[in-house]
């Protein structure tokens, strides 16, 4: 197995490093990344010179989130490709890394089906070229995703709730941790802040590995953010005391029904929202809708490992004699935990599908159909929001 080590730290200032990058050292191609792990403590990064150790990296999650999963796996067969690996086992490997991220094989396949068009006359040099090129091109397209999400989000905003200050509710880390551009759902409250429409991020925590707490807060606070970390459990007091405009989530994959699958804890705060009349906001790129997947239902739902919630993780060592990957028991040993590390909305709890092609509202199969298949921008409003011709 390749290295997988540290290279970089900095101080508390403004974050510095991307998310991920290709770099061509002496050595040898390979795959950067900032291990979210160690964050908000450290700005650590990742060496990752094989996919084994791309792989751990995205088990582990030091590298997580949809958009980002399907550009590190697009990278991942274009770093086997020019090292020499083989890449039809790098390909299956990255694919099973983690199995809901439908973004993971949608970067994968990419980058395969470029090297092995590539592959037949041109040579194995040639080949990896390809993969390399492809893979910037995800990445390139993600940034411009991003971008078009954060317009048509904040637009749909204007509509939904006209007069600005808005109280927005998040779930999980969905910024620029998870993307080349800006993200997803934090991009459109980003969008609000810089328009002096956001009043306050109600950032939830997300047990059992707090994301929100650790990443989008993070987040928030460079870039000045108005934002209050709360506990998962907590969300309903405020949806009871008015406190909650919207809520704004990403997702790992949405059917073909519109159904969508994001970090657990998404679906109660989608009944929470109907209750209470709020809008339930879900933004994505279209890379995430899997129109082979029926239904919410037909949806692989990656189970974590127990000891998440079973202990307080260290994610790496804090101090003399510690050890990275221990924990702090907080229940019985032996205890059994169930740990799913997403939960599914149905569709009808969706009040807008937001991607970088426009807005789907309301949520129904061939609206989403409709948006999926376009291959360009239109400005025409159509329903609720920005729809694509």
């Amino acid at each position: 197995m390749g290295d997988q080590y540290e290279v970089s730290e900095v101080g508390a200032g403004a974050l510095t490093i991307p998310s991920l990058r290709w770099e061509e050292p002496p050595e040898g191609p390979v795959l950067v990344l900032l291990d979210q792990t160690r964050l908000p403590a450290e700005e650590v990064e990742l060496v990752c010179t094989d996919v084994p150790a791309l792989v751990q990296a995205i088990r582990t999650l030091a590298v997580r989130g949809a958009p980002l999963l399907g550009i590190a796996g697009a990278y991942g067969v274009a770093l086997a490709a020019a090292r020499g690996f083989d890449v039809e086992e790098a390909v299956e490997a990255l694919a099973q890394a983690r199995p809901t991220a439908v973004n993971l094989g949608y970067g994968v396949r990419r980058a395969a089906a470029a090297y092995r068009a590539a592959s037949g006359e041109d040579g194995a040099q040639a080949a990896a070229a390809a993969a390399l090129a492809e893979a910037r091109a995800v990445h390139a397209e993600d940034i411009e995703a991003s971008a078009r999400m954060a317009e048509h989000g904040l637009a749909l905003l204007g509509e939904l709730l006209p007069g600005g200050g808005h109280r927005i509710l998040t779930h999980c880390n969905t910024g620029a941790l998870v993307s080349g551009g800006e993200g997803t759902a934090l991009a459109v409250a980003l969008a609000a802040h810089r328009a002096g429409e956001l009043r306050r991020l109600w950032v939830d925590e997300t047990r059992p590995l707090l994301q929100g707490a650790r990443l989008t807060a993070y987040e928030a606070a460079r870039a000045g953010m108005a934002y209050t970390v709360l506990s998962d459990g907590a969300a309903g007091s405020l949806f009871a005391g008015g406190e909650v405009d919207a809520v704004l989530i990403g997702a790992d994959r949405i059917a073909a029904d519109g159904s969508v699958a994001n970090k657990v804890g998404s679906y109660p705060l989608a009944v929470l929202a109907r209750y209470h009349h709020v809008p339930f906001v879900v933004v994505a790129p279209t890379s995430t809708v899997d129109l082979e997947t029926e239904e919410g239902a037909d949806i692989e739902v990656e189970q974590r490992p127990g000891q998440e919630v079973t202990e307080f993780s260290l994610p790496f060592a804090q101090g003399p004699g510690a050890e990275a990957g221990t924990g702090i028991p907080v229940a019985p040993l032996g205890a059994q935990a169930y740990n799913p590390a997403f939960d599914v909305t149905p569709p009808e709890l969706v009040t807008a599908i937001v991607t970088e092609a426009g807005v789907v509202s309301p949520v129904a199969r061939d609206r989403l159909a409709e948006v999926c298949s376009t291959s360009r921008w239109s400005k025409s409003r159509s329903g609720n929001g920005m729809m694509a011709e």
